[in-house]
């Protein structure tokens, strides 16, 4: 072994975006480092030459020896700590890290920290436009996704901050230790990754780690999961739609109209967001606690919360071909988010729910989605990899199809369709099996929608 004494090392596991991160970061500080991958060429590799040629790279299957003579591992988010190669080195004693540990360790400015199976995404935005109306400086980070995607170390090099907002995936929060936010938030917990995780306890102790040193908490009163395990005494402000207590947000009725308010003090009404479907409701309670928590002033959280318009590949409305509209919900990855999607919807539309889904499953049990499916939609058509597995879940009176690709899930679903009716891409899967990712997959299904209006205007 390696005298690290003399000569540290640091191994970044994992050459995608967060590893390249790493290097850059690394290097800007002069930290001695060396790069593993398990794959002979992975995605991050061409720029790495090009910025840092001089940097040590070990592709292929892991040396067991390369990670026991590492100071310390640094782990990128898509590697998991089971691999064993991970789990030799971790045994013998060498300290394991992640990006997202080693900024906290770093910055001085507060962190503001969003985890949970679905709507992150969103509430970090929603935060976004609030600080934006409040004159704050701030930098956004994480496991933020499209044009917002920026690894947590690259906002050091932005200069200096009021605050830190980061979106945390269960994977970066399994190698950080002390996350020390100023506040931090599980907005949600459901089934997800059970490819990576035994069960649902497993991947709940990786999100709890969010509370790890945190200043206040907020909660979602209504799902149990996002408490933290042991009672803290720390300030809690809590949203959701049980009854409003102290420090609570939620919704108020007067006169037959419905208000955002935290405790009996109206914030706005529900009719004036432009984003729809109580899950959405509680993800801008839930951005308006942790808003609140950092003491941004009412009239600025107002503001933004009327003007935001939600994200793209999130219940997004595409088109209306011959009556019948057209939703694309790509980034509906998990169970829950497709419950969330088609039960929102639901409610908006006067038809039925015509939903397309179906990808790599990731171990998901189905079934959850079976009661949502039958109160509002009338059909299901289902592609990829995990389509069969899917539509065993499903009832037997339940109008299933399978379709080759999602141009042809279009044309089946506005076949079927009535004038009314509403036309949901919302997988409940994974894209890797057919596309890049989820930004992929909803472009695809938004290209395939404009075919459908270019025909119909020819007609």
């Amino acid at each position: 072994m390696l005298d690290e004494s003399s000569n540290p090392i640091s191994v970044i596991v994992g050459l995608g975006d967060t590893g390249l991160s790493c290097a850059r970061y690394f290097a800007a500080i002069g930290k001695n480092f060396r790069v593993v991958d398990s794959r002979e060429n992975p995605p991050g590799l061409p720029e790495l030459r090009e910025l840092l040629p001089g940097v040590d790279c070990e592709l292929g299957k892991f040396s067991v020896d390369s990670l026991l003579n590492a100071s310390e591992l640094v782990m990128s988010p898509g590697v998991s700590l089971k691999t064993p190669a991970i789990v030799a080195a971790r045994r013998a004693g060498v300290p394991i890290t992640g990006d997202i540990d080693i900024f906290s360790r770093t910055v001085t400015a507060p962190i503001i920290a969003v985890t949970g199976s679905n709507g992150k995404s969103t509430v970090v935005a929603i935060l976004a436009q609030i600080f934006e109306k409040a004159g704050k400086k701030f930098g956004l980070g994480g496991n933020l996704d499209g044009t917002n995607f920026k690894p947590a170390l690259d906002l050091l090099s932005e200069g200096k901050k009021d605050y830190y907002v980061l979106e945390l995936s269960s994977f970066q929060l399994e190698t950080t230790e002390n996350l020390g936010a100023e506040v931090a938030v599980i907005l949600n917990l459901s089934a997800d990754h059970m490819d990576r995780y035994e069960n649902l306890d497993e991947y709940r102790q990786a999100k709890l780690r969010v509370f790890n040193g945190c200043k206040q908490l907020v909660i979602n009163r209504d799902d149990s999961y996002s408490y933290p395990q042991s009672e803290l005494s720390l300030p809690v402000w809590d949203f959701g739609f049980s009854r409003l207590g102290v420090n609570g947000l939620g919704l108020l009725e007067e006169d037959g109209d419905q208000y955002l308010a935290f405790q009996f003090e109206k914030i706005v009404s529900v009719n004036e967001l432009k984003v729809f479907g109580q899950h959405n409701i509680a993800n801008v309670l839930a951005a308006v606690g942790l808003a609140m928590a950092v003491g941004i002033e009412m009239k600025c959280i107002r503001a933004a919360i009327r003007e935001f318009e939600g994200l793209p590949h999130r219940c997004q409305w595409v088109a209306n071909v011959n009556g019948v509209e057209f939703y694309n919900d790509s980034k509906g990855t998990n169970v829950g988010a497709t419950m969330a999607a088609v039960e929102g919807l639901g409610q908006r539309i006067t038809g039925h729910i015509l939903l397309i889904a179906g990808g790599v499953g990731k171990g998901a049990d189905f079934s959850a989605l079976v009661p949502v499916i039958n109160r509002w939609a009338k059909e299901v058509i289902l592609i990829g990899q995990d389509a069969v597995e899917m539509a065993a879940s499903f009832d037997k009176e339940l109008q299933t199809y399978f379709a080759n690709d999602m141009q042809d899930a279009v044309l089946v679903a506005l076949e079927h369709a009535a004038v009314g009716d509403a036309v949901l891409l919302s997988p409940a899967c994974a894209s890797f099996d057919m596309f890049e990712n989820f930004q992929h997959r909803g472009q695809a299904f938004i290209h395939s929608v404009e075919q459908l209006q270019s025909v119909e205007q020819l007609q």
